[in-house]
């Protein structure tokens, strides 16, 4: 019997291959064609794993990826567009941000629980899709017995089934109207669950981080029961309704458990700024945070390895999560980090550096390009924005120069020349009516030549 997974990850995964991940990948992400042969091979493994007989299967742990590239080359966004890809849950964490158990910081289970939760909604959103439908007709009847107050009883003498049926044709009228939006300004009375709560400061360490956990799901529990009236429109009742109907219909427990499984056999979990927990030459010493790093990554270690966390929906097995760590590695290396968390990540791969020709790629190809987003968002306001492939090239040319003479950020610096190349543009663009702009060569040096001449003033604005 092969090992299972949720029927919808599992369909999505297994119909692809290595090579059209990697063409998938390639309609977001330009260059780096080892990392993404790398991530479609361990994705491609996670399925081949799923066809085994569980005796097999469970000794096939997860080839974990470790990136190394310097800032803004793609790293985060191949390991989430690969979770997308499979539908799997994901979720990025900075290993900076953690510290070792002691110390004041975030508990690097955490990272388990925060992916569990994110599982759950991922689940609960699938299962309240599928019953859309029917708690929209229940929210209808309940929005109708709102409008249309029980009828009257029947009158002496009269046929207590035709006042029934009077009743009835008023009904569906006012459905009709419901449905056709003409009630759209009516106001209703509704019931509402009061969510308000006290917030609750979490605060770091194994025990207490999972404490305050508990302590803010009694709260919530304690609140959940308290009910207030509102008033608010037909429509925005309708919403409501429905989404009490369909929280009705969703079986909570069976939602934690599909998530917890789908987990434990389909997670992603992007460890970033790898590299900062790294133990640096001639860091030892006590100097600044060297102190606790080494005590991080031993903490990870057992995450990585596969061990039993608990969260508030059950236990979660990380044996086979797959781990994708990435850091610039500018002042350590990968041999830097403990031994035993190196040899969990026995899959390196080096990201190149973008050039000039991957900028104007990256402007014009991915379907997420920000030339099409600035000319959809300004499209908006009746604008036809259109760039000229000379244009183009010269957004290119200024992002390189501007990388090259001060810190290199990869493709982020695109999205701060082109703020900068299309601020007056966005600023005006509400009172310019229909009208079409086009973007030249000439057009980006008058916006752009001198700031990025002026080595000085790019280290601030670009």
């Amino acid at each position: 019997m092969a090992i299972s997974l949720p029927e919808r990850t599992a369909s999505a995964v297994q119909a692809l291959t290595p090579r059209e991940i990697v063409a998938e990948l390639d309609k977001y992400v330009i260059g780096q064609a080892k990392a993404k042969r790398a991530v479609a091979i361990a994705l491609r493994n996670r399925t081949r794993r799923q066809q085994l007989p569980p005796e097999i299967g469970d000794e096939v742990t997860p080839k974990n990826i470790l990136m190394i590239g310097p800032t803004g080359v793609g790293k985060t966004e191949i390991a989430r567009r690969l979770a997308r890809l499979a539908q799997s849950p994901f979720i990025k964490v900075e290993a900076s941000k953690f510290t070792e158990v002691g110390y004041v910081g975030r508990d690097v289970e955490s990272m388990v629980r925060d992916l569990v939760e994110l599982a759950v909604e991922m689940v609960r959103a699938e299962r309240a899709e599928s019953v859309q439908d029917t708690a929209r007709a229940a929210a209808e009847e309940r929005l109708l017995d709102l409008l249309l107050p029980p009828g009257r009883p029947a009158a002496p003498g009269e046929d207590p089934a035709v006042a029934r049926e009077q009743q009835g044709r008023t009904r569906e009228r006012m459905r009709e109207q419901l449905r056709d939006g003409r009630l759209a300004e009516r106001m209703v009375e509704l019931e509402v669950r009061d969510t308000g709560m006290p917030s609750i400061e979490i605060m770091s360490g194994n025990s207490v981080e999972e404490v305050g956990l508990n302590l803010k799901d009694m709260m919530g529990q304690m609140f959940q029961g308290r009910t207030r009236t509102r008033r608010m429109k037909v429509p925005e009742a309708l919403e409501q309704l429905t989404g009490e109907e369909q929280a009705r219909l969703v079986d909570m427990e069976s939602v934690s458990r599909t998530a917890v499984q789908r987990v434990e056999q389909a997670g992603i979990i992007f460890i970033d700024e790898i590299d900062k927990i790294a133990s640096r030459d001639g860091g030892a010493g006590g100097h600044g945070p060297d102190v606790s790093r080494e005590g991080v990554q031993r903490d990870i270690l057992p995450i990585v390895e596969g061990t039993t966390v608990n969260t508030k929906h059950g236990m979660v097995r990380t044996d086979h999560i797959l781990f994708v760590a990435a850091g610039a590695f500018h002042v350590s290396k990968p041999s830097d980090l403990i031994p035993e968390l190196q040899g969990r990540f026995p899959i390196r791969v080096e990201l190149e550096p973008l050039t000039r020709d991957d900028f104007v790629r990256i402007l014009t190809e991915p379907r997420n390009a920000l030339v099409r987003q600035y000319t959809a968002l300004l499209g908006t306001e009746q604008v036809e924005l259109t760039f000229t492939p000379g244009a183009i090239e010269r957004v290119a040319d200024f992002a390189a120069r501007v990388n090259d003479g001060t810190e290199n950020i990869g493709a982020r610096r695109l999205h701060t020349v082109m703020e900068r190349l299309l601020d007056e543009l966005s600023f005006d663009a509400p009172d310019l009516g229909r009208t079409a702009v086009v973007i030249d060569e000439a057009y980006v040096d008058r916006m752009l030549a001198d700031i990025v001449g002026n080595q000085d003033l790019s280290r601030f604005i670009l």
